[in-house]
């Protein structure tokens, strides 16, 4: 890789004249006559070509040699590199001796120059016809300097007396493209005809091998064989028998290469990285599960969380040696990838078969050197796999209260990690609740076959890591961090946003299954933080028409949301998914139903699929007002009708039974906070009423009312008299004073015209 990476960057500028003599004949074949051409073309990129500094000629002999490309031709790699492409195959026998007398008489026509230096290349498989010592000693007595580059499957020992000595300098092998280019230049510049070493780079020269296929005689064995007769009698003799075979020989010899400092040799990359060079320079580290790449594979996945775990490691007889070796192996990797020295988790280790031992109390080792040793030091208790049983034993003793002030404990969220590859001798549900029940939070990782008494042990699916074979246990590290960390992130607590469920109270969820629906939004919400400033919650029922249990702005706290969905009523009939979510969007989500400006929305649709047929546009409308919409399917809820509702995979999670419901809580919760924590988009919604128009300004918005409202969302009616145009209806109670007025001035008038007229009656 070196030699490769120096081949790259070697460049040759000097004033000389190069000659490549490409073997065309019919031994070398027309697929390495193209791999020939390739490597003329890529060498002579190397070269600065120009009239006053090199020059490249190309003849190509066969049966006769023909000049292909004169040396005086081209003074550009543009050029020659085009000229180059165009050379056919000519095929013909091997007659390197007269291609050789050729190149002596026209080859270099200013030969009588001696100041430029001449190089030869020759490009052959070496299986000459004819003899090629003497033309190419004649031709090297001029002073030109012969290189042989071997093509398939050379034979070597004919172009190592071909050549010019020291031979090793100047025979390569065309196949290894980058090789042969830095042994050439390594050679020119070794013979001061320019200097080609990059700068920080070096001459090596170390033993290397040749191969080539050879066409080898080997004996079989003797075998009965008439010679003839004497007289009457034949005679018989033993004659040996020989085979031919091919065989690859090797032919040991000496490489001098151009080496350059490559900068993986001081190893850079720590905790099993291997280091790949791209340059000189630079280079960058593969590294494994759990560690970063930049720049040295440290550890990537710090356990930056303020959490107490206690990793609990199966060491039954059940559990074979090797399982419990890999446990301890993946635990190491473990904690040499996520713990650094500034992390905040507090680390702790037991391990269980018959019994609990503890092998670390948490806390007691707050730096790695310290969790590796007693890792390290963990033997099998033995017994059978009580894993109930140790769940019971760490929550009641694992996890004692650190004093961190007079009257102030430590109070942090606990987290068990059980490590466990084999079936439990005892029951696991009931110690499992126990735990959970005490705030214990717990995270299993075990093989696929142990999923089912993994989900019991956590009643979470989404705590569970399950692997299929041993070997992608550590792939899991990453995946077993973010866990650990999520428990220290639990709700979205602190997070403003504006959350209406939609439940599905239709026939077809049914009312046995419509209280789960009701226990899942009771469950979920208490993980916001409920109040006018943070998170509101608003809830809707539908079956053909949508129903609101109560608004945004209905209640202020989380225990009057409990009560208050505890009071939503099952509808019944068939459902209309489009007619709520159309519902939402005109009623649930404006400001005078609560709906607040400069906070995310979002809805969160709960269905067993059926009635979905005409949501797709009620959905977009929501979407396209900035609303972040979520589906959760219950049963054999079609993808389909559930990315019609939300738009979006990533919005979407499906529960096979509603009784599954409350596994599927944090994941929805984890879903919701990562949207509402987006940048908020003031004008959508609109926050504008009565068909105000929203308008974004310096530092927020502003409603423009049309005519006859007013107020910061065009909530109110306008006090102000808009001026009568004549094109608008006047209300009514005005039509009614101004007809009033108009019959008394009627009135008025034949009271005055009478009187007029009986003045002039007198």
């Amino acid at each position: 890789m070196k030699i490769n990476a120096a081949g790259y960057m070697m460049q040759c500028s000097a004033r000389m004249d190069v000659l490549f003599l490409m073997d065309g004949s019919y031994s070398v074949g027309k697929g390495s006559f193209e791999r020939c051409k390739h490597y003329t073309i890529k060498l002579s990129q190397a070269l600065d070509i120009a009239a006053d500094k090199v020059r490249v000629g190309v003849i190509q002999f066969g049966s006769t040699a023909r000049l292909e490309i004169p040396l005086d031709a081209y003074s550009t790699k543009e050029e020659l590199k085009k000229h180059l492409k165009k050379i056919t195959y000519r095929g013909g026998s091997t007659q390197t001796g007269l291609a050789l007398k050729y190149v002596l008489r026209k080859g270099f026509p200013s030969s009588g120059n001696s100041t430029i230096p001449r190089i030869l290349i020759l490009l052959s498989d070496g299986r000459s016809q004819g003899a090629v010592q003497l033309a190419a000693s004649e031709l090297k007595q001029t002073g030109v300097t012969l290189f042989a580059v071997g093509l398939r499957y050379p034979r070597w020992d004919e172009l190592h007396e071909l050549a010019s000595a020291p031979a090793e300098s100047h025979v390569f092998f065309a196949e290894h493209f980058q090789d042969a280019v830095n042994g050439l230049y390594t050679s020119l510049a070794s013979s001061d005809v320019c200097s080609a070493v990059p700068p920080g780079c070096f001459v090596e020269s170390y033993p290397c091998e040749r191969k080539t296929l050879e066409t080898v005689k080997e004996l079989v064995g003797n075998f009965m064989c008439w010679k003839g007769s004497r007289t009457s009698t034949a005679y018989t003799t033993f004659c040996p028998h020989y085979k031919w075979s091919k065989k690859y020989k090797r032919h040991p010899t000496v490489c001098h290469r151009t080496i350059c400092q490559d900068p993986c040799d001081s190893k850079p990359c720590q905790n099993g990285g291997t280091c790949v060079s791209e340059g000189l320079d630079k280079y960058r580290c593969v590294c494994p599960p759990g560690y970063g790449s930049d720049p040295h594979c440290a550890p990537a996945l710090n356990l930056d969380c303020s959490v107490d775990v206690l990793f609990l490691v199966e060491g039954s007889a059940a559990l074979t040696l090797e399982g419990f070796l890999r446990f301890k192996a993946f635990l190491k990797r473990f904690l040499q990838a996520t713990m650094a020295s500034s992390s905040p988790t507090k680390v702790g280790l037991a391990q269980f078969g018959d019994s609990v031992k503890m092998e670390a109390r948490v806390g007691k080792h707050r730096d790695l050197q310290g969790l590796l040793a007693a890792v390290e030091a963990m033997k099998p208790v033995g017994g059978q796999a009580l894993t109930g049983k140790a769940l019971k034993h760490i929550t009641m003793h694992g996890f004692p209260s650190m004093t961190v002030f007079a009257d102030v404990f430590d109070d942090l969220p606990r987290v068990v990690v059980l490590l466990s590859a084999t079936a439990s001798a005892d029951l696991v549900v009931e110690p499992a609740k126990y735990a959970r029940d005490r705030e214990v939070f717990l995270i299993a990782v075990g093989p696929e076959a142990l999923k089912v008494q993994m989900n019991n042990i956590t009643a979470n699916p989404q705590r569970t890591l399950t692997y299929q074979t041993p070997d992608k246990l550590p792939g899991k590290i990453p995946e077993l961090s973010a866990k650990i960390c999520s428990i220290d992130n639990q709700g979205c607590l602190g997070q403003a946003v504006d959350l209406v469920f939609v439940l599905d109270g239709s026939d077809g969820v049914g009312r046995d299954n419509f209280v789960h629906l009701t226990d899942f939004v009771r469950s979920t919400s208490v993980q916001f933080d409920v109040n006018r400033d943070v998170a509101q919650v608003g809830l809707v029922v539908y079956g053909r028409q949508p129903v609101t249990v109560f608004e945004l702005d209905t209640h202020d706290t989380g225990s009057a949301i409990l009560r208050a969905v505890k009071e939503a009523s099952y509808q019944g009939g068939a459902a209309s998914t489009g007619s709520a979510l159309l519902h939402v969007l005109a009623n649930s989500l404006t400001v005078g139903r609560g709906a607040r400006p400069g906070v995310n929305k979002a809805v969160v649709v709960l269905t067993d699929g059926s009635g979905a047929e005409d949501a797709a546009v009620p959905a977009r409308k929501l979407r396209d007002n900035g609303v972040a919409v979520f589906a959760v399917g219950i049963g054999d809820v079609q993808t389909e009708s559930l990315l019609k509702i939300t738009g979006r995979v990533e919005h979407m999670v499906t529960v096979p039974f509603y009784e599954d419901l409350k596994y599927f809580e944090d994941v929805l919760v984890q879903m919701v906070c990562a949207e509402v924590k987006k940048p908020v988009e003031l004008c959508r919604p609109s926050p504008c009423m009565n068909d105000g128009v929203c308008e974004l300004v310096q530092r927020g918005f502003r409603c423009e009312c049309r005519e006859g409202w007013e107020g910061p969302h065009c909530e109110k009616r306008s006090r102000k008299r808009i001026a009568d145009r004549g094109d608008q209806p006047k209300p009514a109670g005005m039509r009614r004073k101004e007809k009033k007025k108009s019959q008394k001035e009627l009135k008025q008038r034949y009271r005055e015209l009478r009187r007029r007229h009986a003045v002039r009656r007198q």
